[in-house]
């Protein structure tokens, strides 16, 4: 085990820059349009980049409460669906990445106290999709890898089928 001296501490500071990283993703990575077949061709683009890395993932993509893509990889467990569902709420309750929340709820910048843990995760890998000067539509969501890579894993994908550049604000690895 190496001394406390080599150890990396998450500080608030670097809480404040993923903050800051993930509000410009949600600002970059806004749709056009968002119909069945987007969902359709998003949601197999994931499932093509979650099989080459090998993740274990529920992947699920939703227009408001409509079920549009939903696969649940090889290796998954029943706790997958309901991780899914649960940063779903999240997002669809604050219209932001359920990552953020989970972020804001740690530094004490928003209270999710009233919040039944049963239905709301504020846990990495659930996504807003957003439309310009309309706002919240949807959700992207995936469950299987720690936290801060569902999300990445989300925001990589989404980047990449959109054709946006996000490498000067993508997370660092965990």
């Amino acid at each position: 085990m190496a001394p406390k001296a080599f150890e990396v501490f998450t500080t608030a500071m670097d809480i404040d820059e993923d903050l800051r990283r993930i509000a410009l993703q949600e600002k970059r990575l806004q749709f056009d349009y968002f119909d069945p077949p987007t969902a359709w061709q998003l949601g197999k683009r994931l499932k093509e980049v979650s099989e080459a890395r090998q993740a274990r993932v529920v992947i699920d993509i939703q227009l408001h409460t409509l079920p549009l893509f939903y696969v649940a990889l090889e290796g998954t467990t029943p706790d997958n669906p309901e991780w899914v569902r649960r940063k779903r709420n999240i997002v669809r309750r604050f219209f932001r990445s359920s990552y953020a929340i989970g972020l804001m709820a740690g530094q004490k910048k928003i209270n999710l106290e009233a919040l039944d843990p049963r239905d709301y995760a504020a846990h990495g890998g659930s996504f807003p999709i957003l439309l310009p000067r309309t706002g919240c539509v949807g959700t992207i969501t995936v469950s299987g890898l720690p936290q801060r890579e569902d999300h990445r894993l989300v925001v990589e994908t989404v980047a990449e089928f959109l054709g946006r550049d996000i490498s000067d604000i993508v997370l660092a690895p965990a």
